[in-house]
């Protein structure tokens, strides 16, 4: 091999070493599936046991012409379909938004009468880490020898520096090897 086919190799090997990080699944949820965001659609039976993770991403296709789409900050706000005070509006057709921070978040139809015929969903946001079914325990009762594990945890950020710096060196250590 040449020198220089070594070397494109090597920063190669480096690049992808150092952009190495431990991330949970996103999920894209589509807002209604094939049919989209609209006055027709039941989002009660759409978002019943969705799980929905700080740093999944929600889309709303619908139509910009007859439809909007707003946030709003409070459950009053919410279940009164009050668009007078939104906090976010989406207008495009196709909103793709980021879901992060935990807690709940308020969409609903920017059409009043559309947001009380149904057209609104609330989001509550659970951290990316945590199990998707409650943690079951058991009772001084049960007399078992039994416990539950807790739930495995991602590898912490400096045992992903560590790893990537190992990578880095290793890379590193291999240029110079090539190059004597």
């Amino acid at each position: 091999m040449t020198m220089v086919t070594k070397m494109v190799m090597v920063l190669v090997f480096m690049a992808a070493s150092t952009g190495v990080k431990w991330v949970g699944a996103q999920v894209h949820h589509v807002v209604g599936g094939d049919r989209g965001w609209d006055p027709s659609f039941d989002v009660a039976s759409w978002s019943s046991g969705r799980i929905f993770r700080v740093g999944d991403k929600i889309c709303f296709p619908y139509s910009a012409a007859q439809e909007g789409i707003v946030e709003v900050k409070s459950k009053d706000e919410y279940e009164s379909c009050d668009v007078g005070n939104p906090i976010r509006m989406y207008t495009v057709g196709l909103d793709g938004i980021e879901l992060d921070g935990e807690g709940i978040r308020y969409f609903m139809s920017s059409k009043p009468e559309s947001c009380k015929k149904g057209l609104k969903l609330h989001v509550e946001l659970m951290p990316w880490k945590s199990p998707e079914f409650p943690q079951e325990t058991l009772s001084e009762s049960d007399n078992s020898d039994w416990s539950i594990a807790a739930a495995p945890t991602a590898p912490s950020p400096s045992v992903q520096l560590y790893g990537n710096f190992l990578l880095s060196s290793f890379g590193l250590l291999l240029c110079t090897c090539m190059a004597i």
